[in-house]
């Protein structure tokens, strides 16, 4: 998890704070969230439970009825809920968010299970709004800056920890070997050999191999334009608009970064040319 200032953290809360996000097994991979670490403390007991969704003021968390975290927090409203992201490379970040006990209802109809709402005492730790708040600012801006492109060049592949250019994309399950010109949250260019007739409306799988954390993401597309190389009459360029279904929150989360530094250290040079 990268440094993020409290300017940046106080606008995340300001900004996001209301909106509840799922634990789907997708945002559960993509924040490194140890399920197994997961647990309750409440009248001088703790319970394994499971969280079923967060925003930034409340966080929803599965029981059963039948057991003793249920008859604790009948007793007793105050409840310590203790959160955990395994750090690739690095230390678990563990923290407890003190809690109240607002409602219990049954889950999905069920005799056995409650989904129990815990409202926040205070504002989180910072760790969970920065954390929280990076995945739902690339869910915004997948769609507000979605054609704003990144060209691939050193600076950018080192600050997306994108690998390498050269990568395989497939065409009709077919592996072919392409070098990246730019990405998008929608979409992206590429380069390789091909005749203008065949690659044109294919549906293709593109593969990126990312470092920090080391991870490889498949995104699928269409085809949308094509363009020859003047002079190499065996190379083209293909546009690509990628599927919205197969873009992962990993990938999002990839482009948001790169996105939110470049226009981090814009307004920075500006504030020092600007004499501030």
């Amino acid at each position: 998890m990268g440094v993020v200032s409290s300017q940046q953290l106080s606008r995340y809360y300001d900004i996001y704070r209301d909106i509840e996000v799922v634990f789907t097994k997708e945002i559960v991979k993509t924040l490194f969230w140890d399920t197994r670490q997961i647990y309750i403390k409440c009248t001088g007991g703790q319970w394994p439970c499971i969280l079923n969704s967060t925003s930034l003021l409340s966080a929803k968390v599965i029981i059963s009825r039948n057991g003793g975290a249920f008859a604790a927090m009948k007793e007793s409203s105050s409840v310590s809920l203790h959160f955990c992201f395994v750090q690739p490379d690095s230390r678990p970040l563990v923290f407890f968010v003190n809690t109240r006990v607002e409602d219990f209802v049954p889950y999905m109809d069920t005799e056995d299970l409650v989904v129990v709402t815990l409202n926040f005492i205070n504002r989180p730790p910072d760790d969970l709004i920065s954390i929280m708040g990076s995945l739902l600012e690339a869910n915004a801006n997948a769609v507000r800056r979605k054609e704003e492109r990144i060209a691939i060049s050193a600076i950018s592949k080192r600050k997306l920890g994108l690998q390498k250019e050269e990568t395989i994309v497939y065409i009709q399950n077919v592996p072919r070997h392409c070098v990246l010109r730019d990405i998008s949250f929608s979409g992206a260019k590429l380069i390789l050999i091909g005749l203008k007739s065949f690659i044109l409306k294919q549906i293709i799988m593109i593969r990126f191999e990312f470092n920090d954390p080391r991870e490889i993401i498949y995104v699928r597309g269409v085809v949308v334009a094509v363009d020859e190389i003047e002079g190499h009459k065996d190379l083209v360029v293909a546009r690509v608009l990628y599927d919205k279904k197969s873009v992962s929150m990993a990938y999002k989360i990839r482009i948001n970064n790169y996105i939110t530094s470049v226009r981090i250290n814009q307004l920075a040079e500006n504030n020092v040319n600007n004499g501030h």
